[in-house]
């Protein structure tokens, strides 16, 4: 397959972009038109993404010697001069290298149905990349990888991580996982081990640096059939908040856990409010971020369809039994977003009291945000070490990608509002006032953050003991959101 060139960026040129656009809707017609030449990269690419039988003769070129343990292991299927893919195979790619992922074969090709058996195993999915472009990408002793479907996560984490261990419960998802470590030589770099069982089962009493899941976490009644890559079989959002509560007494100091999930917004009782308290006393500085809110019936609607139901008799039915279950429950939508944790303390001292950040994040961000979720972390950190008056002694800098937008009547002498925002990253934004704006323009690392103060106190006609009890907490909040750092960090 190396010989064929069939990687990510292979397959992207093979199909050319039409096509490639084509088969990320499902659609393969275009894709078969680019790769009818028969060559070895074409033929894989009809083999595994396009799902197209293809001739035995042409299988054997392209994977000389390999056509017979494929058909052995369950990955290709041979029938009187054609083969065709019985799994499937695909290249898969970030920044740095690349990889070939095992997993059940896309559904829903051409229009097809859509429907998956109940120990269906999920390929490269949106989810899964998101998940993978949040992660803390620091060198690491031990990682799990909780719900490792076909072990995606694990592949990123071999990449920076010396031991892993990645369970499920669905057992055709942990062999398509070895499988992936074999094809991957995972092995030759990392120690890497698979286990059978439900959240933290199969590594009670151990402990990580890194924990990332993906966990199943559609919201739904107990009714219908599951399919165990998106359903838990738990009510509500009961599976992420197990996954919450139960990940610091796996965490060492110091460490990350990192969760892409849904949750509930119940009537009477904001979301924040109601994930602080899976935080509380948890020993983890918590990040949240709300990526997105469907209601009811958009939510609905999603996952019916993501389980093929829709234009089916039982669609109407299960629709309504859905709705009447979120109105029961007090439902009024469901969340998506981020959960990041953070466990408090350096091995070996004393820990301090944990800064929850839950917000709303709706907007455009650039990734990989692995390196801005590091960098919150050591912010925080930073922040509750520092004292007041160390604060006000120290010299800061602007970040080097924030930007002043003002906003105001034209020709007016000062504007109506300064914002403040970041250009890389989660692309923060921040409505502020003269000082503030003032304060972040003379931030070149040359003055203390009191000397500015005072310097501005001065230019404003106010009285500099008074402008720094102002605004010290705005220097906080500065720091916190990562528009200004101290010199040298």
């Amino acid at each position: 397959m190396e010989q064929a060139d069939y990687t990510y960026d292979g397959v992207a040129r093979a199909l050319g972009p039409v096509a490639h656009a084509a088969l990320s809707r499902n659609e393969t017609t275009p894709g078969l038109r680019a790769t009818a030449d028969g060559s070895p990269l074409s033929t894989l690419t009809r083999l595994w993404p396009l799902q197209a039988p293809v001739p035995l003769a042409d299988a054997e070129r392209a994977l000389p010697g390999m056509v017979d343990a494929l058909c052995v292991t369950g990955v290709l299927e041979r029938s009187v001069g054609e083969v065709r893919a019985r799994l499937d195979l695909r290249p898969y790619a970030d920044e740095n290298r690349d990889w070939w992922v095992l997993s059940d074969l896309t559904p829903g090709l051409d229009g097809a149905g859509v429907r998956v058996s109940s120990d269906h195993v999920l390929g490269i999915s949106s989810a899964s990349s998101s998940l993978a472009q949040l992660t803390v990408r620091e060198p690491a002793g031990r990682a799990l990888d909780l719900g490792t479907g076909c072990g995606v996560q694990s592949l990123h984490l071999a990449d920076h991580v010396d031991e892993i261990v990645a369970t499920d419960v669905n057992p055709r998802a942990l062999w398509m996982t070895r499988l992936n470590f074999e094809l991957n030589r995972v092995h030759e770099t990392t120690s890497a081990e698979v286990c059978d069982g439900s959240l933290y089962e199969p590594v009670r009493g151990e402990l990580f640096d890194l924990v990332v899941t993906n966990p199943p976490f559609v919201i739904s009644p107990a009714t219908g059939e599951r399919l165990v890559y998106r359903d838990s079989g738990l009510p509500g959002d009961e599976v992420v908040r197990r996954v919450v509560t139960g990940a610091p007494a796996h965490l060492r100091p110091g460490a990350w856990c990192q969760v892409l999930a849904n949750w509930v917004h119940v009537d009477g009782l904001p979301w924040d409010e109601r994930l602080s308290g899976w935080l509380d006393g948890s020993g983890c500085d918590a990040w949240v971020v709300q990526r997105e809110v469907a209601d009811p019936a958009q939510y609905v609607e999603l996952w019916l369809k993501d389980a093929g139901l829709h234009g089916t008799p039982q669609y109407a039915e299960r629709y309504d039994t859905w709705l009447s279950w979120f109105e029961e429950q007090r439902i009024t939508g469901v969340g998506f977003g981020w959960l990041n944790l953070h466990k408090v303390g350096e091995p070996g001292g004393s820990g301090r009291e944990p800064v929850l950040r839950l917000e709303d994040w709706p907007y455009e961000v650039e990734q990989p945000l692995g390196p801005e979720v590091a960098a919150w972390g050591r912010r925080t950190d930073l922040l509750a070490a520092t004292a007041d008056a160390a604060l006000l002694g120290a010299r800061l800098v602007t970040r080097v990608d924030v930007r002043q937008e003002t906003f105001g009547a034209p020709g007016a002498e000062d504007p109506e509002q300064i914002v403040l925002r970041q250009q890389r990253g989660l692309r923060r934004a921040r409505q502020v006032d003269t000082v503030e704006a003032g304060l972040v323009g003379a931030c070149d690392g040359d003055l203390t953050t009191g000397q500015i103060l005072d310097a501005l106190a001065t230019l404003l006609d106010a009285e500099p003991p008074a402008t720094r009890e102002a605004y010290l907490p705005k220097v906080r909040e500065l720091v916190a959101e990562g528009f200004l750092a101290p010199a040298g960090l």
